[in-house]
Formats: C-alpha cells, sequence, structure tokens
C-alpha cells in the first residue's frame, strides 16, 4: 500500500492534470539564491525523464518571456514549478490552488506569478497549476541535502509517474 501522502498527491495531481496529453512545466526560479533554486531543480528532474507529451520550459525569474514558446507547444495543461514557502516540510510539493496565489507577494519574479499565470491560461486556452516547492530556508546558503532533498525526489518521483500516466508512457516501478 502507498502511504497516505504519495496518494493524496498523485490523486490531487491526477485531478488537477484532467485528460491532458500536451503537457507544458514551466520552472521557475533564481539560480543563484539557493532558497529560490527549488522550480528549477524539479524542472531539470522532469526534463531528464524524457517524457513523450511533455515540454520543459527552464524560465528562471522570467517566466513571462516563455508566452510565445508556451503558445507555440500548445498546450493542454501547464505546470508552474516555484519555490513556495508554506511552513512545510522543506522538499515538499503541494498544489496551490488559485485563491491563495497573492498579486502582492514581494518574489524574485519581474511580474507577480498570478498574473502570467492568468495571461497563460487566456492566451493558450491550456489549464494551468502551480505546483510550490517548500525551500530550506533553514539553510539559506545551501542547496537542500540530506531528508529535505529526499522528500523533494520522492514528490518529483509521484510528480513524473503522474505525467507518465497522463501521456500514456507508462509509470515507473514505486
Amino acid at each position: 500500500m502507498k502511504p497516505p501522502a504519495r496518494t493524496g498527491f498523485m490523486n490531487r495531481l491526477k485531478q488537477r492534470l484532467g485528460t491532458a496529453q500536451r503537457i507544458a512545466v514551466v520552472g521557475i526560479g533564481d539560480e543563484l539564491l539557493p532558497p529560490d533554486r527549488p522550480g528549477m531543480f524539479a524542472a531539470r528532474y522532469i526534463k531528464d525523464q524524457h517524457l513523450p507529451g511533455v515540454r520543459v520550459f527552464l524560465t528562471g525569474t522570467v517566466p513571462e518571456s516563455f508566452t510565445g514558446p508556451l503558445r507555440k507547444f500548445q498546450p493542454d495543461h501547464v505546470l508552474f514549478l516555484d519555490a513556495a514557502d508554506m511552513s512545510e516540510q522543506p522538499g515538499t510539493v503541494v498544489v496551490i490552488g488559485r485563491g491563495k496565489i497573492g498579486t502582492d507577494l514581494v518574489s524574485t519574479h519581474v511580474l507577480p506569478l498570478s498574473v502570467i499565470m492568468k495571461f497563460v491560461a487566456q492566451d493558450t486556452g491550456a489549464k494551468v497549476t502551480l505546483l510550490g516547492i517548500q525551500p530550506d530556508l533553514g539553510r539559506p546558503e545551501r542547496d537542500m541535502s540530506g531528508p529535505a532533498r529526499e522528500t523533494l525526489e520522492k514528490n518529483l518521483e509521484i510528480l513524473a509517474d503522474a505525467l507518465r500516466e497522463r501521456t500514456g508512457a507508462g509509470v515507473s516501478s514505486p
């Protein structure tokens, strides 16, 4: 039996992805700031899986500059991956509901992520989802390591499995 956390996260992802066959994964973050790197790390992890029907965009701190390539890809669903302080265990990945994304939050992005997500949804007709990744704020000068990195990698395996299932590439073993 799968642990409840894995099952809950997988179910929420499946629900959000619906019947999407073409999925854009947008990695966001400032690679010079360790607490802001998890979105880019996660996107690279997904890119390394070489999943059919999934295209990864590594946007750094300027996700708004990738709206043209996103439109050209014509996704059914766009997953934004970004660091988010949710007071969770470092490495935790959470589906963040649209109502919980503020437009006035201080961030490393030029435009608020909520504005970009709304524009992408309108411009592409795709459903959009934000996956927040809890950074390790107790180690702001370093990347995640140890249990935090293990937690993140387990959550990224769940994400990859959900994408594999959705795009017909099969599911890896647990």
